[in-house]
């Protein structure tokens, strides 16, 4: 079934200053003839002077205050008719009816919400949602309530754009949601736009803020992290050490300054990656005899 989408059209109105001063001097007229039409027993012109009031009267729903930032849809008996955005008080048809919208920058932040990530582990993540209304007709008409279509839609975008995602890097390439922030918040931002869109409400910017691991497996992970990290460690020390070795026989064999047999080619070598990749001061032990 195809349903029926509002846009939002400008409509012009009257500055309220210049009409409420008219209808009050009309009104002031219209008192004024009628003492007048009392005291010469003109029945007529009595009966003019009360209708004129009591039109002045009907037009005071006709005004409107329209603040900076802000909206007035005007609708008339169920109908959209359009949009009113000229600050200050403003006239038009008194069977209008005036819905004001804020058109200002808002933000807020979802609550922490417990989803299971890529590979899933149970993760605990929130973000801040910046976001504004700009298209008053829809944001009204298109949706019941756009502020709290806003926020839950915001969860569900949160919850499913979280569940694409590893928490953590690993040894790929892949994004993460801890490591690519930049990555992550245009994801979050496009998953929401596409669910807002119909509400006429632009997303401005969405980020995380808080993200962690639940805590029934939180001390676990925090076990598997500090285990890789000494493990990429241990890697780039042994990678430095065969290096520093293989320079040192490099050198000792270039500049002649002594011949190595194999054996105890060996034993250097062994001995240099000990003193390189311990984690503890070595305790050198002084040979005074032969090797063998």
């Amino acid at each position: 079934m195809s349903k029926q989408t509002m846009k939002e059209k400008n409509i012009s109105s009257l500055p309220g200053i210049p009409a409420a001063v008219i209808l009050i001097a009309l009104a002031l007229a219209a008192g004024w003839n009628f003492t007048q039409a009392a005291d010469a027993a003109n029945h007529v012109m009595a009966l003019l002077s009360v209708l004129v009031v009591v039109l002045c009267a009907l037009c005071l729903p006709g005004f409107f205050m329209v603040e900076p930032n802000q909206a007035a849809v005007l609708s008339l008996f169920g109908k959209y008719v359009g949009t009113v955005k000229d600050q200050g008080l403003r006239f038009n048809n008194p069977f209008y009816r005036s819905r004001k919208v804020s058109l200002r920058v808002r933000n807020f932040e979802s609550g922490k919400l417990k989803v299971n990530e890529l590979e899933g582990s149970p993760i605990e993540i929130a973000a801040v949602v910046v976001w504004r209304v700009h298209d008053s007709a829809e944001a009204v008409y298109n949706v019941d309530d756009y502020e709290s279509f806003v926020h839950i839609q915001a969860e569900a975008a949160l919850r499913s754009m979280a569940t694409s995602y590893p928490y953590d890097q690993g040894d790929s390439d892949q994004i993460a949601l801890r490591s690519h922030a930049t990555e992550i918040s245009h994801d979050l931002a496009k998953h929401l736009a596409e669910r807002l869109t119909e509400a006429g409400i632009e997303v401005m910017d969405a980020r995380i803020s808080h993200l962690a691991y639940s805590p029934e497996i939180a001390g676990a992970m925090l076990q598997r992290q500090q285990a890789g990290a000494i493990i990429a460690a241990r890697e780039r020390l042994v990678e430095g050490a065969v290096g520093m070795v293989e320079m040192a026989l490099n050198q000792l064999k270039s500049k002649a300054v002594v011949e190595l047999d194999e054996e105890r080619r060996a034993q250097m070598v062994s001995n240099l990656l000990v003193v390189l990749c311990s984690d503890k001061a070595t305790q050198p032990v002084v040979n005074t005899g032969t090797l063998y």
